[in-house]
């Protein structure tokens, strides 16, 4: 399985022949090194509401005829755009055929903007737990610390995504105690740089972390897990 990192918060990861997007916000991101109109896609994972990681999904899954997993308001928003959906909650878990998927836990908000003026709400924001090829991915979205992220740990994560870009979500600071919470193998930053107000420095973060092993993700590079 590889796994790689595309700028802003959007994760490929390829399996067992299959491609799967994490939120990915594509068009107006100018941090990533993919192209909507002809990156490829069978399953497409969104964590939350907000334009900048539902992104793309509507025209990549109608070209691709990709299937869309998102918490149930947000699915069911994207199947009156003619997507196929798969809807979920935040506690549940669905197996598929590449792996399984649970929802957990994000302090944030989830909407979408349709044409600068009109908000429409998305229900929860989310986290994802991925279990694929026996190994386990937590890609925790946007969120602000919360001392549940310690329950993220009992499931050993072999790779989690954190976002550091601070005003929108956690900052450095807490990300690196979330790091500590959720106890995984390795530590990948994420949600950074894309817009001024979060402007940080990835190498300071992983400096910062204390006897946890992270790794700075070039836009494009990824891992074998």
């Amino acid at each position: 399985m590889h796994v790689s990192y595309h700028g802003h918060s959007i994760v490929k990861i390829e399996t067992k022949g299959k491609t799967i997007l994490i939120d990915p916000f594509i068009t107006g991101n100018e941090l990533t090194d993919l192209n909507a109109e002809d990156v490829k896609a069978d399953v497409i994972l969104l964590t939350h509401g907000h334009n900048d990681h539902v992104g793309d999904t509507v025209e990549i899954a109608k070209r691709s005829g990709a299937l869309v997993v998102a918490v149930a308001e947000l699915a069911t928003y994207l199947s009156w755009q003619g997507l196929n959906v798969h809807p979920m909650s935040i506690g549940g878990a669905y197996t598929f055929d590449f792996g399984t998927v649970k929802l957990t836990q994000a302090f944030h908000g989830s909407s979408y903007t349709e044409n600068n003026e009109k908000i429409i709400y998305t229900g929860m924001p989310a986290g994802l737990l991925l279990t694929i090829e026996g190994k386990t991915i937590y890609h925790a979205g946007d969120t602000a610390l919360f001392s549940d992220l310690k329950l993220i740990g009992r499931h050993e994560p072999d790779v989690a995504f954190l976002p550091i870009g601070d005003n929108f979500t956690m900052g450095p600071e807490d990300a690196a105690i979330a790091a500590e919470w959720v106890q995984a193998k390795l530590v990948v930053p994420i949600h950074y740089n894309t817009f001024p107000v979060i402007k940080q420095d990835p190498h300071q973060f992983i400096e910062s972390l204390s006897g946890i092993e992270g790794k700075v993700l070039k836009v494009g590079e990824g891992l074998d897990l």
